[in-house]
């Protein structure tokens, strides 16, 4: 039997659980699949054998777009209880979108997975996110254009999608591979349920996911791409130290809300052209009122200004970028103003 064939083993739960003792409670994400039933015995497993360990409590997120979910959820209730975790099942209600499905229903559940968390006053929640998700999130990026940032795929740890700066969102499971999950409920005779979505070739990642084994046989694993994630991690790391080093010496002190911020065109234009993108963008994100900025606009943006004329114009994502002979100044841009109304009253309307 291959490692990856294999239960985990509970002092190798003790390290994935490692720095969650002092907690004063984990909210647990759990579908009834395998990776999230996985998480669900582990963590009672893990919180048992200790003398001191957080509470915990499990969520199941029922969007109510298959006929199974509810019996699903019904199942996680019933093998919570015999594990000794309270289970609450939390409904995504109202309409659903006809288009971008997915992403909407991932939204609805980091939603509902925040307001659980408040509700319990925990401040983390643990998702099953695997190795081989780290894999399919690595791809995922690279078919979208991501760059550096969107390579490093996801964090062990990092802040709640849907939440106020004070929840966390944290990944155990995120360098082991799914088999061992499967290993783990196979050897302890517990049951799970399949998402059929899962293997839906209508959706992306499903596709994706089908062309895992092809690559493996090429070199590139799961292991492989979660590798690559790791060091596009590090590489972001210290572009975001070099990006902060050049904001304290281009635009030193507090940016107000809307501007303006105004760097130095000749030092800006010396900057490496990754650390002065990324300068470029969090201006305009924080000068503008539509946030974060789509890279591939971004970069268009930077090209223009690297061999514009003084007294260039342009707007993005709701932020003015002025480049003058000396300076490039980034602020709100104006209100739009509303287009002139048809008819009505105009003394011109017979």
């Amino acid at each position: 039997m291959t490692i990856a064939e294999q239960a985990v083993r509970d002092e190798e739960a003790n390290a994935l659980f490692h720095g969650l003792e002092g907690l004063r409670g984990l909210v647990l994400a759990v579908s009834g699949g395998p990776d999230s039933t996985a998480l669900l015995v582990l963590a009672a497993r893990w919180a048992k054998a200790r003398s001191r360990s957080p509470k915990l409590v499990a969520i199941t997120v029922d969007h109510g777009l298959r006929s199974q979910s509810s019996g699903e959820a019904a199942a996680v209730k019933q093998l919570a209880r015999r594990l000794g975790v309270p289970h609450r099942t939390l409904r995504w209600r109202g309409r659903k979108p006809t288009s971008g499905l997915q992403e909407a229903a991932r939204r609805a559940r980091y939603d509902l997975l925040a307001q659980a968390a408040a509700r319990a006053g925990y401040a983390h929640v643990l998702t099953a996110h695997t190795l081989d998700d780290q894999a399919e999130t690595v791809l995922f990026r690279l078919a979208r254009g991501s760059g550096i940032a969107g390579l490093a795929g996801m964090a062990a740890a990092s802040m709640l999608p849907a939440g106020d700066g004070e929840l966390f969102l944290v990944r155990p499971f995120l360098h082991t591979p799914k088999s061992r999950l499967i290993a783990t409920l196979r050897a302890a005779g517990i049951a799970y349920s399949e998402d059929p979505t899962n293997a839906d070739p209508r959706f992306t990642r499903p596709r994706l996911r089908m062309l895992l084994p092809a690559l493996a046989r090429e070199g590139l694993d799961a292991r492989g791409l979660a590798r690559l994630a790791t060091r596009m991690r590090r590489a972001n790391a210290a572009i975001e130290f070099a990006v902060e080093a050049a904001r304290a010496a281009l635009a030193p002190g507090v940016w107000r809300r809307s501007g303006p911020i105004v760097l130095a065109r000749a030092a800006f234009a010396q900057l490496p052209a990754e650390v002065a993108l990324r300068l470029l963008g969090r201006a305009v994100a924080h000068t503008g009122d539509e946030g974060l900025v789509e890279l591939a606009k971004l970069e268009a943006l930077y090209e223009v200004l690297r061999r514009g004329p003084r007294g260039l114009r342009r707007t993005l994502a709701g932020a003015s970028i002025t480049l003058e002979a000396d300076r490039l100044t980034i602020e709100r841009a104006p209100a739009r103003q509303p287009a002139p109304r048809r008819g009505g009253n105009s003394r011109f309307t017979k």
